[in-house]
């Protein structure tokens, strides 16, 4: 379908890659890879056709179609949403002109086992599939699916595209892509601006669609879930498996380590001749042998080997002060914008250490509820910060309150502390900031960049609570690997909103879904909660006239299981609430005894007093017992 011949692309004396070579086939799922920088972007907008290569060839099949996504795009602020998708069906009746002409002139003809009549039969046959998939009396209801399927709600259809974020454009130009099913999909970080629910649905759609695809994404599962090859782009060059993702960073490393035994060996074969014609070189009686050295040398191949990985790098919080057991407590939360509820009755309680994350489509809730946990949102209900809390937060627009003036590595040098500023280098490239982009000025970065900057920044300060609102959305996978595993060994409490599976795979121990207003809270990893909510989704659509439920049937083992996890996450509640109760009852307690002491203090007589301030301290050892008690038991639990 699309042949990629010794492509090299160039940016004035800067050779981007050469002698990239390889084959689209129909139906493939191809993963593009490779570090920020390596091309990849740049290799689909040649595959596309927007932009010519230095040198090489791409080739396209006749009347191939191709839709390309970009991470950049324009759409027309005066359509509404529907009317920008429903676009995707703008060259329908030139499509359908041509299969007509096409069918004409193959029932004309009669040299049936001709190349000709084949491909003018297989270009019908094509043209057939995807007017059948665009069928006119389905366009309209195919594009609600589609849109919906992408997070859009009936209620967004009639909205103009102008009202709507960078990211929601995007899910537009998507829809369009998919509704167009043309025979190749070259889409450029289509999950960036995605919901979890969104992700699964464009999964889904991926796997079954006819079309071939080329994608670039830093979302490892989905490149695992859709792809069935990779392409890496690395030192100039493409290098092509035809395995999944997870199977390439296998064979990838055992070629790394081969490539490092023949660049070593090379490099003693390189330095035995140097040697010999340095010590020769003056010596006339040697001189055939130095030139006959000096041309050996000149024709090797020198072996490059892959950059060394900096995920070894291990970054740490520094330490802070121990925060109380209860860092929040949320009890009848609620939050409305005008007339819209976005969230109501939200009681949540999240322990010292704990690790959740929250998740939901966009728009249900999860930075509100943040943002009132921040303090920077009104909001009814009663919500409580534990006592010595100290919390970091990341969200895009902290990526704003940088220093304009001060250089990358100037910001990062005056928030370090101790012996991590002999580390800072190390940190900056891990985080894509190698080389001379540790000089560049704050002011001139990209948002992107902008972003991850906080994020170091965001690293260094001695927090207990951290509140991590997308923190990898312009993360590369080495760099999502190397926060993972910082956030993993931090020992405060961490609050993340995030549709990265992987990334929240083994690092968030307990989930908040948001949506419908309603928070409900999943023990277990984010697989197990998306099992469950699979199942679930299965059990709504299939035909019965039984009750509808949200649990697998009580007695199958992943139903005895749900149940169990039900039953133990109730104890855990009434636990964590008694805990709580005894902490505000000994804070009382203690406040009063204060105040007895204080007028003590003051020269007071009065017998009552002292009575009182026996009686306070009897309370207090009750209170302590009970708190010891309702502790005793949470940690059992």
């Amino acid at each position: 379908m699309i042949s990629v011949n010794h492509l090299g692309m160039e940016f004035g004396s800067t050779a981007l890659f050469s002698d990239v070579s390889f084959v689209v086939s129909p139906k493939e799922r191809i993963a593009l890879v490779g570090k920020n920088g390596a091309g990849k972007s740049t290799l689909l907008k040649l595959m596309s056709g927007e932009i010519q290569p230095t040198s090489g060839t791409v080739d396209r099949m006749r009347d191939l179609s191709v839709g390309y996504l970009a991470q950049v795009m324009k759409l027309q602020n005066e359509r509404t949403v529907m009317e920008e998708a429903m676009m995707a069906f703008a060259d329908v009746a030139a499509l359908e002109q041509r299969a007509a002409a096409l069918s004409t002139k193959l029932a004309e003809r009669t040299d049936y086992d001709s190349p000709a009549y084949m491909n003018m039969a297989e270009e019908v046959a094509s043209l057939s599939e995807r007017l059948s998939l665009m069928a006119a009396a389905g366009r309209e209801a195919n594009a609600e699916r589609t849109l919906k399927g992408l997070g859009f709600s009936p209620n967004d259809f009639n909205r103009p595209t102008s009202e709507l974020s960078g990211g929601w454009r995007m899910r537009i130009e998507l829809a369009k892509i998919l509704l167009m099913s043309p025979d190749v999909m070259l889409l450029d970080e289509p999950t960036n601006h995605l919901d979890i629910e969104s992700i699964r649905w464009l999964e889904r759609w991926l796997k079954t669609a006819r079309p071939a695809v080329v994608l670039v994404s830093h979302d490892r599962a989905f490149l695992n879930n859709v792809c069935n090859r990779t392409i890496e782009l690395s030192v100039g060059r493409a290098w092509d498996y035809k395995v999944k993702y997870d199977d390439y960073v296998i064979l990838r490393q055992e070629r790394r380590e081969a490539q490092l035994r023949a660049y070593e060996n090379q490099q003693r074969e390189i330095a035995d001749i140097e040697s010999f014609v340095e010590r020769f070189r003056y010596k006339a009686t040697k001189a055939v042998q130095v030139q006959s050295r000096l041309k050996q040398l000149e024709k090797i191949e020198r072996i490059e080997v892959d950059e060394v990985d900096n995920t070894a790098l291990h970054l740490r919080f520094p330490p802070c002060e121990r925060s109380g057991d209860f860092p929040v407590i949320c009890n009848e939360v609620a939050k409305s914008y005008g007339e819209h509820r976005v969230i109501e009755h939200v009681n949540l309680t999240i322990r010292r250490g704990e690790k959740v994350a929250f998740v939901g489509r966009n728009g249900e809730g999860k930075s509100t509820l943040v943002k009132c946990i921040m303090g920077q949102l009104d909001h009814e209900g009663e919500l409580k910060i534990g006592h010595n809390v100290h919390i970091g937060y990341y969200a895009q627009n902290q990526a704003q309150l940088l220093d304009d003036g001060l250089t990358v590595f100037d910001t990062i040098d005056q928030a370090a502390r101790g012996d991590v500023r002999l580390k800072i280098r190390d940190i900056l490239g891990a985080f894509m900031f190698g080389g001379e982009a540790s000089e560049k000025k704050v002011g001139v970065l990209s948002g992107g960049e902008r972003s991850r900057l906080a994020m170091i920044k965001l690293l260094l300060e001695p927090v207990n609570f951290l509140i991590l609102d997308e923190p990898t959305n312009h993360l590369d996978m080495r760099t999502k690997d190397v926060l993972k595993e910082a956030l993993m060994a931090f020992d405060g409490t961490l609050i993340i909103v995030s549709h990265d599976r992987y990334f929240l795979d083994g690092l968030a121990e307990r989930i908040y879904e948001f949506g419908g207003g309603k928070v409900r809270e999943h023990i277990g990893t984010i697989y197990e909660y998306l099992a469950r909510k699979e199942a679930a989704e299965q059990l709504e659509l299939r035909p019965q006239g039984n009750k509808r439920t949200d649990a697998p049937p009580a007695t199958s083992e992943g139903g005895q299981l749900w149940q169990a996890q039900k039953e133990k996450a109730r104890a855990l509640k009434r636990a964590e609430n008694a805990v709580a109760a005894a902490e505000e009852k000994i804070s009382k307690i203690e406040s009063e005894i204060a105040a007895v002491e204080q007028s003590l203090a003051k020269g007071a007589t009065d017998m009552k007093l002292f009575e009182e301030h026996g009686r306070l301290q009897h309370d207090m050892e009750q209170a302590l017992k009970e708190w010891e008690t309702a502790q005793e038991a949470l940690e059992k639990l």
